[in-house]
């Protein structure tokens, strides 16, 4: 692992939108500053301020509870930690759906108060508005359609799209509009890797794919699950590259174990006074 300096370049919009076909594109979740600062310098293109925090990092059951405030705070921290990645936010649920006004004023209080330098929108011809009113705002955007979760309700579940040629040609159209829209780049989610490909083909913007397959022009993954750190559910399309949890629960383990027979803390991890102070205690 090299740290990035302060000069390295910043990835921007540009900077991603400019890579299609020429390199695949890295993006990874994070929600504060460790673990922020721990993905940057590992050299990831794109980090997601998702609202899949609510999930992982507040314990809820979906994202759909997640707020504006709490999106806020949560950039504020990974921000901060940031200094080469592009930053992404997440518009929570209702931010941006009631219409093009809403989406605005919510998407300049991320930036402004967030400091995020990108937004994220799901959806598809339904926020094609939203997404040309920011992007002419100077709001870099990114798409997102297939598995969306905050629409999870009208969806059935957590279920694979685009399984039939209907719903695969929609998603075609979908991901071309949001393209025309002004989309930098298309998040797919849980979508059969041969459309996935389809739609990377059908559109100048990267895709990044999360259970979409390897022809994408990038993938994103939860730091939670790519670390097995968050073990309530596994999607089939998350890599566990490390047990994380695992290890912390030895280690959490020892520790308790060590405060109970007296053995931590040892004499290696007190103070002591200068040499004559404590004397001075006993005259």
């Amino acid at each position: 692992m090299s740290k990035h300096t302060q000069d390295a370049p910043t990835v921007t919009s540009m900077t991603v939108r400019s890579a299609k076909e020429k390199r695949k594109l890295t993006m990874l979740t994070a929600y504060d500053y460790s673990s922020a600062t721990l993905v940057d310098e590992c050299g990831i293109d794109m980090i997601l301020v998702g609202d899949s925090l609510g999930m992982v990092m507040l314990g809820r059951d979906d994202t759909i509870s997640v707020t504006m405030d709490e999106m806020i705070h949560h950039c504020r921290a990974v921000t901060r930690g940031t200094h080469q990645a592009l930053v992404i936010a997440d518009m929570p649920f209702m931010s941006y759906e009631p219409g093009v006004e809403t989406a605005m004023k919510n998407a300049a209080r991320l930036f402004q108060e967030g400091n995020a330098r990108a937004v994220k929108l799901e959806g598809g011809h339904e926020v094609v508005p939203q997404i040309t009113a920011l992007v002419k705002a100077g709001i870099p955007v990114v798409g997102h359609i297939g598995l969306t979760p905050q629409r999870v309700a009208t969806l059935g579940g957590f279920k694979v799209q685009g399984k039939t040629a209907d719903a695969a040609i929609r998603l075609i159209e979908e991901a071309k509009a949001l393209e025309t829209a002004g989309a930098f780049c298309i998040v797919l989610e849980a979508i059969p890797s041969s459309i996935a490909k389809r739609i990377t083909e059908a559109v100048t913007v990267p895709t990044i794919g999360i259970g979409a397959g390897k022809d994408c022009d990038g993938q994103v993954l939860v730091f939670h699950d790519l670390l097995g750190l968050f073990d309530r559910f596994v999607p089939k399309f998350v890599k566990q590259y490390a047990n994380l949890r695992e290890i912390a629960a030895k280690a959490i383990t020892e520790y308790k174990e060590e405060v109970e027979s007296g053995a931590f803390p040892a004499q290696e991890h007190g103070f002591t006074m200068p040499k004559g102070e404590e004397d001075k205690l006993e005259s």
